[in-house]
């Protein structure tokens, strides 16, 4: 399946379908995973980058576990708006991806989703080690929260 706009992605889906939200680092990629009814991120195991080939494997099999339907996946844009080399090397990594599966992929704009799950993590309390170890599912978590949020403003919008 080719990469949607939210607003496809929202008309597209049926109720009762849980979607992953991806934060792609370059030693890690950050996994999230939404309820049933699309209204709540829930971070998962961080998945530790080897090889392309080795990481869509997992990928696609914690979504056939988890029984997604979609990826959301953070697009780290400069503040300026700009795409620098992080923002092609996740355009690159999806351009393979949808290669390997019908799913559908959505980009969200990322900016300062790392720094809001930092201070989140730092309120909660959570020590500097194990910070290092949850920040990208808590950035996933907050990338995949805003995909939802504007999920459900959008069917909202819809209604008679």
């Amino acid at each position: 399946m080719p990469v949607l706009s939210i607003d496809e992605l929202a008309q597209t889906l049926a109720t009762s379908q849980a979607v992953a939200g991806l934060d792609l680092g370059t030693k890690t990629i950050g996994i999230s995973v939404s309820d049933l009814s699309r209204r709540f991120a829930t971070p998962r195991d961080v998945l530790m980058r080897t090889k392309f080939s080795v990481d869509a494997q997992v990928l696609l099999a914690t979504a056939a576990k988890e029984r997604i339907v979609a990826f959301i996946i953070g697009l780290p844009i400069n503040m300026d708006g700009s795409e620098g080399p992080r923002a092609q090397a996740t355009r690159a990594f999806v351009r393979n991806m949808v290669q390997k599966t019908d799913l559908p992929f959505v980009f969200w704009d990322e900016r300062l989703s790392t720094v809001a799950a930092e201070r989140t993590l730092i309120e909660m309390d959570v020590s500097r080690k194990k910070r290092a170890a949850r920040i990208d599912s808590a950035a996933a978590s907050f990338i995949l929260q805003g995909a939802l949020d504007r999920m459900t403003m959008i069917a909202e919008q819809a209604k008679p």
